[in-house]
């Protein structure tokens, strides 16, 4: 078998490479995915009682115009329902509105002092470069807001210490301090829940997250799309891969989604093995559905997600699931949800047989729930690559691993192709098979993985501003 693009991975890198080709009618392609359904991380769930689930809590939101077209076109404008975010952090025996820095009046008077006062010894030290994101958190928040919340949080997300992590990712990911808005949410005891990019995101009314990946595949060729099976082979000198069936496919470009250390595994090239072990670190993603008898609480009725710091509970962030959407539970003047998310690593290792039982025990302790009685379905998926950790030598290992493959005819895109968290979303992904496509049919260069922080700086038109720039300077793209 011969193809023009490979692309290795149906999640939404390998699918916006897919959309793209086919858009543009080209017919050279052929797209292998290892399981039975596509969507990768982004796929849904219906469980036996009827409750539908996500693998985590994605929301829609967006820093590209034709992902944004492209959305609508799956869905039709009735296929969505948009949301005001409202998150929050439970935390001393209450929920204070997020980002938890702008809204520090809300803590007892100890912690408050606390936090104003490493705010001002913070303002007073000199800035100087963060070695790691646990001196970039004390550098601009200060020893209160660290190690009240920051510190205990944030190794609960990633299931690393943050002195492991690099500060690079951060940007729109973590609202830094305006001193003037803290003092002024203080005065006047303000909550101020306006902060990021996500402040107002969309949901699909049916069929959770998978929805929409799963309307993407309808509408491209069945004949380009390989299902249930996986290469196990890459030879790199001779563009060939196997796959686990038997099949021999030659290809002349191959876009890779999937993880970067299985791509530095089946093509051989052990001499990346010592980078991939100390910088491509990721987290597992334990996630739990608890379907639920009943309304939601009225605390929790508008409520869209919630963040937990403190140790009485496993997770670091539980989503009202049916708030998303009503069709995500089967009955829903009867039933609502919750969905957890508990993270797991070597640093932070989880029992696996013990885990359900410390949720439900963690969404009796903070309130969530008020009895075991009201549970009607537990629903259980470990992702054993959750998230890509921006760890310290990220990115020397990608640095010597991404070029070299792309030397050898391979972009290797996506959650854990380019293993770049900070332009891991449901966005940033498909766009990044969109930009391969278009770097290797029209000669465009690629934005999103070369330049996260311009990826997230603005919502960007289509075609790209920079690719305007350059068509205006008489570049011609190499076809």
């Amino acid at each position: 078998m011969k193809t023009g693009l490979l692309i290795l991975g149906g999640g939404p890198t390998g699918l916006g490479a897919a959309w793209r080709l086919h858009e543009i009618k080209d017919q050279n392609w052929l797209l292998l995915e290892a399981s039975d359904d596509v969507g990768g991380l982004a796929r849904s769930f219906v469980d036996e009682h009827g409750f539908t689930w996500d693998i985590g809590g994605h929301v829609q939101f967006s820093h590209y115009a034709y992902f944004d077209r492209v959305m609508d076109q799956l869905l039709g404008a009735d296929g969505w329902l948009n949301h005001q975010r409202e998150s929050w952090v439970w935390m001393r025996g209450k929920f204070i509105p997020y980002p938890f820095q702008y809204n520090i009046h809300e803590l007892p008077s100890s912690d408050l002092d606390r936090c104003l006062a490493g705010l001002v010894d913070a303002l007073r030290t000199p800035v100087k470069k963060a070695g790691n994101f646990r001196e970039w958190i004390l550098a601009n928040f200060g020893a209160g807001i660290a190690e009240i919340f920051m510190l205990p949080y944030n190794f609960k997300v990633w299931a690393y210490p943050p002195e492991m992590l690099n500060a690079v990712w951060v940007g729109e990911r973590v609202a830094v301090i305006d001193l003037k808005r803290v003092l002024h949410n203080l005065v006047y005891a303000k909550p101020d829940i306006s902060w990021g990019p996500n402040r107002t995101f969309r949901f699909p009314r049916r069929g959770g997250t998978g929805a929409i990946w799963k309307k993407c595949v309808e509408r491209l060729p069945s004949e380009k799309l390989v299902l249930r099976d996986e290469a196990v082979e890459v030879d790199l000198p001779r563009r060939i891969v196997k796959t686990r069936s038997g099949l021999t496919i030659q290809y002349d470009s191959l876009l890779s989604t999937i993880p970067l250390s299985r791509l530095v595994k089946i093509s051989g090239q052990d001499q990346f093995t010592p980078l991939v072990s100390r910088g491509l670190l990721y987290s597992t993603s334990n996630i739990f559905g608890i379907g639920l008898k009943g309304r939601p609480p009225e605390r929790l009725k508008t409520k869209c997600w919630m963040y937990f710091p403190e140790s009485d509970c496993p997770f670091y962030r539980v989503t009202v699931f049916s708030n998303y959407s009503p069709d995500n539970v089967p009955q829903p003047d009867r039933q609502w949800s919750l969905m957890a998310e508990v993270s797991e690593s070597p640093c932070k290792p989880e029992n696996q047989e013990t885990m359900a039982e410390s949720v439900i025990t963690g969404l009796l302790n903070t309130r969530l729930i008020e009895s075991r009685s009201d549970i009607v379905s537990v629903w259980k998926y470990r992702a054993e690559r959750g998230y890509p950790t921006p760890g310290l030598h990220r990115d020397e290992a990608l640095d010597e691993i991404l070029p070299f493959f792309e030397q050898n005819g391979v972009l290797s895109r996506g959650r854990f192709g380019a293993w770049k968290y900070e332009v891991s979303n449901q966005d940033h992904s498909f766009m990044q098979g969109v930009e391969s496509v278009e770097r290797l049919v029209n000669g465009q260069p690629e934005i999103i993985v070369a330049d996260p922080e311009h990826a997230n700086s603005k919502h960007h038109p289509w075609p790209f501003e920079r690719w305007e720039a350059r068509s205006k300077t008489g570049y011609n793209p190499v076809g």
